[in-house]
């Protein structure tokens, strides 16, 4: 699932017909430390999906910082961690669905997430500026739909496993630039 053509997704998971204009990714770009593995992987992972038309790629950040945390083992007692978060892509993806809604450049929204922090901005774009709304939910391994985002977004269609399997790039893409491999082990 890692390897994922959006593009085929959408037109896979999308009412026959829809016309898909333009697909926003929103992401952060992960960090060398501890595995820079992880960082080769994603990298590549963008470049293939360069090759999706309509497609453009907007980063957050990912941020690390050292929190106390209670211990899972008793007695009970706090331990330092490191705590990373993504922080922005929400508000990213926030920001650009109402700014799309505002320069009238569709007439649906199709947002991939269970976010409920979504819920605000996928209400006011169907309240505020009368764009209609899909929710793709992804709802894999047995998580469950999230309320608050089913209240504003009646329309939901569900991502399932086999939807995503189908929707995989294939191993090597060709493009101007060479050849794209997918990393071992996706």
């Amino acid at each position: 699932d890692r390897w994922l053509d959006i593009g085929a997704l959408c037109q896979r998971v999308l009412p026959g017909g829809s016309q898909i204009t333009a697909i926003r990714y929103f992401t952060a770009r992960v960090k060398d430390k501890p595995k820079p593995e992880s960082r080769r992987r994603q990298e590549v992972y963008l470049r293939a999906l360069q090759t999706v038309p309509n497609l453009t790629i907007h980063f957050g950040q990912f941020l690390s910082h050292e929190v106390r945390m209670a211990s899972a083992k008793p007695p009970p007692r706090t331990v330092s961690v490191i705590k990373t978060e993504e922080k922005g892509s929400d508000v990213n993806l926030a920001s650009w669905l109402l700014l799309d809604a505002a320069q009238d450049k569709y007439d649906q929204a199709a947002v991939i997430t269970n976010d409920s922090d979504l819920a605000t901005p996928l209400d006011m774009v169907r309240r505020d500026f009368l764009k209609a709304t899909v929710l793709l939910a992804p709802l894999a391994n047995g998580r469950k739909l999230s309320k608050k985002l089913h209240s504003v977004c009646p329309q939901v269609r569900t991502i399932r496993r086999a939807a995503l399997g189908a929707s995989q790039f294939p191993e090597q893409l060709r493009t101007a630039r060479g050849v794209i491999h997918k990393p071992p082990h996706w």
